[in-house]
């Protein structure tokens, strides 16, 4: 099974922090040049840009708001203008903003919604030319398993995971014709910052429906990832990878 990414160029959104850092680490082992993004985690970027550095692997860190047209276009310029193609895209960047609908605010959708629907969108347009020329490429977009069950409190954050899979899905279609692959990892709990600030309650409520009896790590979901990205998946597209122990059986 071929997962070298030697001489392979990456791009990852939301890549200093859990999942996303995870991933980041992932392609540099397996030997890709690897940029991420990075919307306010300053200090968190430059310690994984220096950490990256060190270790010899060739790195870029730009600063921007992934929902934004113009931060997704200069991060997309800044890898081409870098090293001259972009081989993977990887679109990790999202937020929360839980809470019941009957109370949900307008902020409190458009916030979700756009860092996490929207950002996809703008990175997949600015490289879709530049793949296309390629003709060649993987993108991989993360969504949740919460798009495809659904969880209460969370209509805002389920609508934007269940639009990547019908997204991806529609742009797997539009670029297969030039080699492009477009596939989507959905975790389930992952033990991060982001869960560790549930009740505990609430973690063993989510731990007790995982068959497999354990929370994914972020390793897990950077593996799946990996895959995706690398040789072993070239002939598989518009396909939802579920890194859910088991959970949306």
């Amino acid at each position: 099974m071929n997962l070298d990414l030697t001489g392979k160029t990456a791009l990852v959104t939301g890549g200093t922090r859990g999942i996303g850092r995870a991933i980041v680490e992932a392609l540099a082992n397996a030997g890709a040049k690897v940029a991420f993004t990075y919307r306010s985690s300053t200090e968190e970027a430059e310690t994984l840009l220096a950490d990256l550095t060190k270790r010899g692997v060739e790195a870029l860190a730009h600063q921007g708001d992934a929902a934004d047209t113009d931060a997704a276009n200069e991060a997309v310029k800044l890898v081409m203008d870098t090293w001259g193609r972009v081989d993977i895209l990887v679109n990790n960047a999202g937020i929360t903003r839980d809470g019941l609908m009957l109370r949900m605010g307008d902020d409190d959708w458009n916030a979700v919604i756009n860092t996490n629907l929207k950002s996809v969108f703008n990175f997949c347009k600015a490289v879709y030319r530049p793949m296309m020329k390629q003709r060649g490429g993987a993108i991989v977009n993360l969504s949740s398993v919460v798009g495809v069950t659904g969880n209460p409190g969370q209509t805002n954050y389920a609508a934007s995971k269940a639009g990547i899979i019908g997204f991806s899905k529609s742009l797997a279609k539009e670029l297969g014709g030039r080699g492009v692959t477009v596939n989507v990892v959905a975790p389930g709990y992952v033990a991060t910052d982001m869960t560790a600030s549930l009740s505990e309650a609430a973690q063993n409520a989510m731990l007790g429906a995982v068959p497999l009896g354990r929370p994914a790590t972020p390793a897990d979901v950077a593996g799946a990832v990996i895959f995706l990205a690398s040789g072993a998946a070239t002939y598989i597209t518009g396909h939802v990878l579920h890194v859910d122990g088991g959970l949306a059986m």
